[in-house]
């Protein structure tokens, strides 16, 4: 069954049990009203006859009883002695020998009942009368109208309620199906865009916004789009990470390759093939390395340590190995040095670090300078790394830390190169340090990556 037919269903159901509850609740009322006004009726004949009577039961005078009558002609009255022997009867009633309840002529309190009197329903009220020294029976009234009145009023307030709510549940079941379409109808071309899509392979298509975005279906088209954007940059992701692996892999393994079939010709191992296989090997062997951390610091399943870390200690042991990787081809040195100290994984910090100082020493040209230094803000130490190099085009810099991404990607590497995957490591190396890397780049005028990390005692001494 549809989620149209089931709504349909469910609100026809709803509606179906609202009108049977208030269609009992009504007929019950109108048929306890109508069946009072018989009784108060009866009530007020027979207290109209017993005030006119002043004498025993056998000696009421006709004459006065007719009187009374006269005014409630759809009244029919009985007067029955304490043997219960019919003694007169009004005359607005067909003659007949026995009273309209028999078994009421015993009661020793006025009795409602309901008889069949012939074709016609009757409400009966049987009265008892007592004398006025010793309280004891002296006979029967029994006063009596026919309930035909009320019998065609609840007849035809059955057939309203049954046709009206025949009605109304047509009309409903009509209405929620035309509404339930409309409401619907969105999410119908919302799937069948989805499928289109599906089947197309296409996930650069978009469902088209039909729907105002404030309302639900409008929203899930967003959610939706938002969704398609998302599986759209994995897959993108995915496949120039794959495209990326198989060129960084084919590059030495080519190298390898020509190697060997050099050695293979020569019939002997010269040590420079020996040393450039090797050499291409390690490359390999870094760049599977570089993956797998990747994959566990993207996953959160990096293992790290945690231990109090001094981060000045930190940068000057960066510093020193830094010096040592420029070869005096670039100046470095240390500039605002404040005492710093933070919790996390020391080599891990220590990586990034030095992937950092050797990413500026790459692009900072012969006689620049590459500047290190730690300060404090607020609740975080900040470190950075400042070089006088090219700089970075700032339509690159939103995808500086994305894997294998390369500023310049015709540029080749130098043999001892990374594959492109340090500055997404150090990214999410400091992520799960809960801290935060930013870049800030000016072309021609170098470049300044900032790592931010919480403080372990929130606060820190400022260097003299």
């Amino acid at each position: 069954m549809t989620l149209r037919a089931r709504l349909t269903l469910w609100y026809t159901t709803f509606l179906t049990g609202v009108l049977v509850v208030f269609g009992i609740v009504v007929y019950l009322m109108l048929s306890f009203s109508l069946t009072r006004q018989v009784e108060d009726t009866l009530e007020r004949t027979a207290d109209d006859i017993l005030r006119a009577s002043q004498v025993s039961i056998g000696g009421i005078p006709l004459s006065s009883i007719q009187l009374e009558l006269d005014l409630t002609a759809n009244v029919f009255v009985q007067v029955f002695d304490s043997e219960r022997d019919l003694l007169r009867q009004t005359m607005n009633f067909p003659e007949v020998g026995h009273s309209f309840d028999d078994e009421a002529l015993n009661t020793e309190v006025p009795l409602f009942t309901s008889m069949n009197f012939g074709d016609a329903r009757i409400r009966v009220l049987t009265v008892p009368v007592y004398d006025e020294g010793n309280n004891n029976i002296i006979g029967y009234i029994q006063l009596a109208e026919t309930l035909a009145t009320v019998d065609q009023a609840r007849e035809l307030l059955l057939f309203i309620l049954i046709g009206g709510a025949l009605i109304a549940v047509g009309v409903s079941a009509v209405v929620g199906w035309v509404t339930a379409e409309t409401a619907l109808r969105p999410i119908g071309e919302l799937t069948e865009s989805a499928i289109n899509i599906t089947r197309a392979d296409d996930l650069s298509r978009r469902i088209p916004q039909t729907s105002p975005a404030n309302d639900e279906v409008g929203q899930l088209i967003l959610a939706f789009n938002e969704t398609l954007e998302r599986l759209e940059n994995l897959f993108e992701t995915q496949r120039r990470f794959i495209a990326d692996v198989s060129h960084e892999l084919r590059t030495p393994l080519t190298a390898i390759r020509g190697n060997v079939d050099l050695i293979r010709r020569m019939g002997e191992a010269d040590s420079i093939s020996l040393d450039a296989i090797t050499a291409e090997v390690e490359r390999m062997t870094r760049m599977v390395r570089d993956l797998l951390l990747l994959v566990q610091a993207e996953t959160g399943k990096l293992p790290l340590a945690q231990e109090l870390v001094e981060l000045d200690t930190l940068m000057l042991e960066v510093y020193q190995q830094a010096k040592v990787l420029s070869a005096e081809r670039v100046v470095v040195k240390i500039g605002n040095e404040d005492q710093a100290r933070v919790m996390g994984d020391r080599d891990r910090i220590k990586q990034v670090m030095l992937n950092l100082a050797a990413n500026a020493l790459e692009h900072t040209p012969e006689g620049g300078s590459v500047t290190f230094g730690l300060s404090c803000d607020v609740d975080h130490a900040r470190f950075t790394v400042t070089d006088t190099g090219s700089g970075i085009p700032k339509a690159e810099l939103p995808h500086i830390f994305e894997r294998f991404y390369r500023v310049d990607p015709s540029r080749k590497r130098r043999d001892q190169g990374g594959a492109g995957l340090g500055l997404s490591i150090a990214y999410w190396i400091i992520r799960i340090h809960n801290g935060r890397i930013e870049v800030a780049s000016e072309e021609g005028q170098g470049t300044t990556f900032s790592v931010w990390l919480p403080l372990a005692d929130g606060a820190c001494k400022e260097g003299e």
